[in-house]
């Protein structure tokens, strides 16, 4: 029997129902009811409007093993497909907690990696909401086939085109890893979970007695572990920060950057930060102050806010030109660094490397943090990894150092000897070995040896002073090539703008390898 091309019609607009109404009523109103949205309605929420083109609306799984063949989804629990966020093609998928708790099979996962292969293909963002329980044990082997089908595309992916995770639900097992491997994970507070091994298995195998969400929350990875990126209030604050993220990022790798129409005068001067810098060298001041006065608009993105606050990473604008940015926060630590402040700035920095964002570093570092906890962590194989990655780095990069710069630690901080092309300094600037009290101490011990009392403390007065006057300013280093010109404070952000005017064609040759073995 033929059928009409009405009832045709009719039979598409049933399957389409079906689709989209995902696992049923009753559990899209217990999504709603944990003030959770559905995958589709993340998708909707977070794209233009009418942007979205699905892919594969209609795909069911193939299992009969323990009663499957009995409960089918068309769609088979994840959402994907390609829209475009502020303008940008993007493609994205989202997964479905309503059937089956988002547990992933076959099916699910071959949905994810052909998004994810026309993502690499077409040189596009590629964004993946997770809510899901895991694998689904059901299918077995095939299950944890398709994880790592995945994670091989995440690997594939990585440097080529933006990669970005939102964590809005559980993410649990092997799950984890591939957010692992993106470039930027968002947590939802309360409602967001990663975790290797669940609260069961922990009281089980260690004895140890947590909850999910101290285990794996939202505050855990974005304030202990560094896993996360980005703590959000609620799923709308979250979708409206990938947004805002995007903004900042190309499509894929080796695609020229455009600049931004402001209304922010590149020759904005910066008369707040004359006298900014304080006078007594250990008093600490926010360099998150200095950035905003630099930046357009004041719009600073901060990564990683609440994990390793010694340093400061995230994306901006000076006259148009979208850069990352590193600056030591001398609030936190002095602006030392540390195991965390190492890692996590090594990786800012290669991603906008692998995506041509140039860099603007701002330092006040006295140094490396001492102690017994950092040098059995591996300070040394962290701090490398610091190095390494500034050292590697091809984008165009600024240095200013506003105050201290001491050691190695100097060195580390795109120092002119690492491959930064600008390097600038204050008047306040303090370039030397170490502090003047440090090095008064080792240079000059015979000296004070024999004395004490008034006449100790009168001699090494005079010494500290004699030597800040020598070496802590920027003057030395400035007349051996390796500070560029020392500016004044409030001329920081015509002096940041016009540098990057004339380093937008930088290019730099490498040498012919695989990869570099960097010290993880």
């Amino acid at each position: 029997m033929a059928f009409s091309n009405e009832e045709k019609r009719n039979y598409l607009a049933e399957l389409n129902k079906q689709s989209e109404l995902g696992g049923g009523e009753a559990r899209v109103k217990r999504q709603h009811d944990q003030g959770k949205y559905t995958a589709r309605e993340r998708i909707s929420r977070l794209v233009d409007a009418d942007s979205f083109l699905e892919f594969d609306k209609f795909v069911k799984h193939n299992c009969s093993s323990f009663g499957m063949e009995k409960t089918k989804y068309l769609g088979d629990g994840v959402v994907t497909g390609v829209a475009k966020i502020n303008g940008q093609k993007v493609a994205l998928f989202s997964q479905d907690f309503t059937c089956w708790g988002g547990a992933l099979g076959k099916a699910y996962a071959q949905k994810i990696c052909k998004i994810m292969d026309f993502a690499i293909e077409n040189k596009i963002p590629v964004i993946g909401i997770n809510d899901s329980g895991g694998a689904r044990i059901q299918e077995g082997v095939e299950s944890l086939a398709g994880y790592a089908d995945i994670f091989h595309r995440n690997v594939q992916a990585s440097g080529v085109i933006p990669q970005i995770s939102l964590v809005m639900g559980p993410c649990a097992g092997g799950a984890v890893y591939s957010p692992a491997m993106t470039d930027f994970i968002f947590m939802v507070d309360q409602s967001s979970y990663m975790f290797v091994t669940g609260p069961e298995v922990v009281k089980t195998v260690t004895h140890e007695e947590v909850t999910k969400d101290e285990l794996g929350g939202a505050h855990t990875h974005n304030e202990k572990s560094g896993v996360a990126h980005f703590l959000c209030e609620d799923e709308d604050d979250c979708l409206e920060r990938v947004r805002e993220l995007l903004s900042f990022l190309p499509s894929a790798n080796f695609q020229k950057h455009s600049k931004t129409p402001t209304n922010d005068s590149t020759k904005r001067i910066n008369t707040s930060l004359k006298d900014f810098i304080p006078t007594n060298s250990k008093k600490p001041y926010d360099m998150k102050e200095v950035i905003m006065e630099i930046v357009d608009d004041q719009h600073f993105l901060e990564v990683q806010q609440g994990f390793a606050k010694n340093i400061l990473v995230g994306f901006s604008q000076v006259g148009g030109h979208k850069i990352g940015i590193i600056a030591n926060q001398p609030q936190i630590l002095a602006g030392c660094l540390d195991i965390d402040a190492s890692s996590k700035a090594a990786r800012f920095i290669r991603f906008c490397d692998a995506f041509d964002i140039p860099l603007l570093t701002l330092v006040d570092v006295p140094g490396f943090l001492p102690g017994t906890t950092q040098e059995y962590g591996g300070i040394i194989r962290h701090g490398a990894k610091l190095l390494y990655a500034y050292s590697e780095a091809t984008v165009p990069m600024i240095t200013l150092i506003t105050r201290k710069a001491y050691g190695g630690a100097y060195d580390v901080m795109a120092s002119k000897h690492i491959g930064a092309d600008i390097n600038l300094a204050y008047p306040t600037g303090e370039i030397a070995v170490m502090g003047a009290e440090g090095a008064v101490n080792i240079i000059f011990r015979n000296e004070l040896k024999g004395l004490d009392g008034s006449e100790y403390d009168k001699k090494k007065a005079e010494l500290v002073a004699n030597y800040e006057t020598e070496f802590a300013n920027p003057y030395k280093a400035a007349g051996m090539g390796y500070i560029d010109e020392v500016i004044n404070p409030e001329d920081t952000r015509s002096r940041v703008y016009n540098y990057l005017e004339f380093l937008q064609n930088k290019s730099v040759l490498r040498p012919n390898r695989k990869h570099g073995n960097i010290p993880l």
